[in-house]
């Protein structure tokens, strides 16, 4: 007798069994605590709590240690650490961007690690060089489309669609996304300014008023046939089919003709409070995070890229061997912000 249950039912399913594997010891690279835990570690989060706090219930299932989260924006998280200094509450700070991670090491406000699990987990790309942030998930900016009114072939490149034939055809995040700044930022890095403020200039000719705050609400629109195209991180069109599969959407990974710029990738990721009073509980969260155990949560609950080349990716999503990604050092992201964000006001998206 088969069972169709319902995505929050899976969720549930799957993190319960995670949960049960843990405890057993039997899921490949196991984390098991190695040091004096405090009872509760406070984080900053800049992504959204439901995608983070089954990883986090599962690290306290695992080590008796509880989490007090704080989610806000990004920025105003790193802002608020800089006013607070070390008489801040937060233990760790975790992102959806690895710009913003940079921009909190640069201002000395987290602290680096000399640790040979993160060193054996996450490859030196996906870290800063003092491993003061860590990466923990990779995800890519790509097209979205509804398969009943776009053909694949009709676009190589983000920068496609600022052609004036996709005219009204477009949804686009709105100009404070810190997806857009970074992948514009990727954009500025590879073609100039001039070339970016063109390619803006058109999307925001050709989206109109299909600007959004979410990037799920991008997705559900070209899934409606609102619009044929849209720009997003890929985990949104994952989980949008694992929730409604008949759904007429997929995911056309851009810029990979030969000499493309490859596919713009990011990643969340996480660093220690510099001022932290728990400091070895922080760590052993670090730790937990980048082992394989931590990084299957990523990637099966979240339906992101994991980092630990040991562990496999979510199989609906596109293989990460058969495209390229565009070779802008993820720290670079953070140097680039600020003309990023001048020319987005420049061209005037909102």
């Amino acid at each position: 007798m088969s069972c169709v249950c319902s995505v929050p039912t899976l969720r549930r399913t799957i993190l319960s069994v995670l949960l049960l594997l843990f405890t057993a010891g039997l899921v490949a690279g196991i984390f098991v605590p190695s040091a004096q835990a405090a009872d509760k570690l406070t984080i900053y989060s800049g992504r959204s709590e439901r995608l983070i706090k089954p990883v986090l219930d599962a690290f306290t299932a695992n080590t008796g240690i509880q989490i007090e989260l704080l989610s806000s924006g990004t920025t105003e998280l790193v802002n608020r650490l800089k006013t607070e200094g070390d008489r801040t509450p937060a233990d760790l700070l975790i992102t959806n961007d690895a710009g913003s991670l940079e921009l909190a090491r640069a201002a000395g406000l987290l602290h680096p690690l000399n640790m040979r699990e993160i060193d054996r987990a996450i490859p030196a790309q996906f870290r800063a060089p003092d491993n003061a942030w860590v990466g923990l998930s990779g995800r890519f900016w790509i097209v979205v489309y509804n398969r009943m009114m776009v053909q694949p072939d009709q676009v190589k490149s983000l920068l496609d669609l600022a052609d004036p034939k996709w005219k009204d055809k477009i949804a686009i995040p709105n100009s404070g996304s810190e997806y857009l700044q970074a992948g514009v930022s990727v954009i500025r890095a590879t073609y100039g300014d001039e070339k970016t403020r063109q390619f803006l200039q058109g999307l925001k000719t050709n989206a109109d008023s299909q600007v959004y705050q979410k990037s799920s609400q991008i997705v559900d629109a070209v899934a409606k046939g609102q619009v044929a195209l849209g720009i997003v991180n890929h985990y949104y069109v994952y989980r949008h089919l694992a929730a409604q599969p008949e759904a007429p959407i997929a995911v056309l990974m851009p810029d990979q003709q030969e000499g493309g710029m490859g596919a713009i990738m990011n990643v969340a990721g996480v660093g220690i409070v510099k001022s932290t009073k728990h400091l070895d509980s922080a760590k052993l969260l670090v730790e937990f995070l980048v082992a394989q155990a931590g990084q299957k949560l990523f990637a099966d609950l979240d339906k992101e890229y994991p980092l630990h080349p040991d562990v496999k990716t979510d199989p609906a999503l596109v293989e990460r061997k058969s495209f390229h990604a565009a070779l802008v050092p993820l720290a670079k992201l953070a140097e680039l912000r600020e003309p990023t964000i001048a020319l987005i006001e420049e061209v005037g998206l909102r």
